[in-house]
């Protein structure tokens, strides 16, 4: 008798948009067979039971190989950063590609292109970001690379990179004409440029002054202005990385308004306060980003908006630098936190702290785990049959076994970042294997992919404008 399957995942709860199934799940090729009970022989049979057979991660939010606004270059490669989102279960990434002043936008995008297929080993995506609208032919490249499937582009309200609001109401026309989601860093810059001039000059430089030299209030305005203009405009529009219990009222009520936004949140805002930025010399340099961590009400919040879907997404916003003279530290042993750079590594363990408070703690459980970090940013961004366990959809897969702990040590992950923010945080829940379209690029917790075997998604189109469910009651 013929094997029908490559493989047969068998006797797991897989997990499906339409529910939890108890059965088997068939790969042919590179695409998902069938679903369903005693699906027969296979090349390849693994024995699922008492585990969770979940789609790929999508990680819509990573910086890779991208020089930041400072100056200083990610850790992380193509090669690493996505080694280390694979051991986390993630097969999907939409990652960066960042225009410096005064170059062309198609220039830059093929210079990230050619960084990805080289190193890439789980497939990719890039957000465009747009940080100087007057080079020549600004438009017209736009308009080209959003055709040729490059569908989201960022923008910044604050830094050296942000655009004034008259240049993201022209970046925001071009996407709405040619078919584009506008994603956006929002904080104002003027208060928190008000907000770090104060503590400088009181001499207040240490990295735990970095959460107050970025107000609350610079998220909530930012926040506000941007679904406005997305309102004014009919331009969809993605507020990243909402750290703050009024930033997501202003997404709830923009929505209720009708406007046409989506949201996201980060794990460190789920689960760390700003006293984690609390410790000795520079060591706090290690988990300064921005917007920077906020309390335990907020930490509620968030976890409010995304059970009442004012949030849809939780992604990583992975941006690794090294905690040496290549990363934080490049203004020197002494410097103060407005020269270190902003950000912490994510990819690898986005997953396992949301499946542990999601699936192992109740917070919502697997179907909404599933839903958070895989399938409402496929089908926001376009990202064509990955994101779900569905017949016809890439076999792109992570078994996860609900009962392994893990304690995180100091530097116990796969990426070049060389130190773990979650070090001595203890998780319940592992992804022991994952396939990138049918092919096991993780065997029993061992990496197995080749270098550059992952592939860039074309984004023919963007989901439909977002909507807000009527609340009852």
């Amino acid at each position: 008798m013929s094997n029908p399957f490559d493989l047969c995942i068998t006797c797991g709860q897989i997990v499906t948009p339409a529910g939890v199934i108890t059965g088997d799940l068939g790969v042919c090729g590179d695409t998902i067979a069938a679903i369903g009970p005693n699906l027969g022989p296979a090349k390849t049979t693994i024995d699922a039971t008492g585990k969770y057979v979940m789609p790929g991660g999508v990680d819509p939010h990573a910086h890779i190989e991208q020089m930041s606004g400072m100056g200083v270059m990610n850790a992380d490669t193509f090669e690493t950063a996505t080694r280390s989102a694979a051991m986390g279960g993630t097969t999907s990434v939409i990652s960066f590609a960042a225009q410096a002043k005064g170059a062309r936008l198609a220039k830059t995008v093929a210079g990230y292109e050619k960084l990805a297929k080289r190193g890439a080993m789980i497939d990719h995506a890039f957000h465009m970001i747009v940080s100087d609208t007057d080079v020549p032919d600004f438009e017209n490249d736009l308009a080209a690379l959003i055709g040729a499937g490059h569908r989201s582009i960022k923008v910044f309200t604050t830094y050296n990179i942000q655009l004034s609001d008259a240049q993201i109401l022209q970046t925001m026309q071009i996407a709405r004409e040619y078919g584009a989601l506008v994603c956006v860093h929002a904080e104002t810059d003027a208060i928190i440029a008000e907000a770090k001039a104060a503590l400088i000059a009181d001499g207040k430089t240490a990295p735990h002054h970095h959460a107050a030299s970025h107000p609350r209030m610079a998220e909530i305005e930012a926040i506000e202005r941007m679904c406005r203009f997305a309102e004014y405009l009919g331009q969809p529009v993605m507020i990243f990385h909402v750290s703050t219990a009024e930033g997501a009222a202003a997404v709830r009520a923009a929505r209720a308004r009708g406007a046409p936004i989506w949201a996201e949140t980060c794990p460190h805002y789920l689960f760390m306060t700003e006293k984690v930025l609390h410790r000795e010399g520079l060591e706090g340099a290690k988990w300064m980003c921005s917007p920077p961590q906020r309390e335990v009400a907020d930490q509620e919040a968030l976890w409010d908006a995304l059970h009442e879907d004012d949030l849809q997404i939780v992604s990583s916003d992975h941006a690794p630098y090294r905690y040496d003279k290549t990363g934080k530290l490049s203004a020197g042993a002494n410097a103060a936190f407005q020269d270190i750079a902003n950000g912490l590594p994510g990819l690898e363990t986005r997953l396992p702290l949301m499946f542990d408070a999601m699936v192992n703690q109740g917070r919502g459980g697997p179907e909404a785990f599933a839903r958070l970090t895989a399938t409402a940013p496929a089908k926001i961004y376009g990202l064509q049959n990955k994101g779900r366990l569905a017949v016809g959809m890439h076999a792109d897969i992570t078994l996860w076994d609900p009962d392994k702990s893990v304690t995180y040590g100091d530097n116990d992950l796969h990426d070049n970042v060389g130190y773990n923010p979650w070090v001595g945080r203890r998780i319940t829940g592992w992804p022991t294997d994952v396939w990138l379209r049918g092919t096991h690029i993780v065997q029993n917790g061992a990496f197995a992919a080749a270098l550059g075997s992952g592939v860039w998604i074309d984004r023919p189109a963007l989901a439909t404008t977002p909507t807000k469910p009527q609340r009852q009651g």
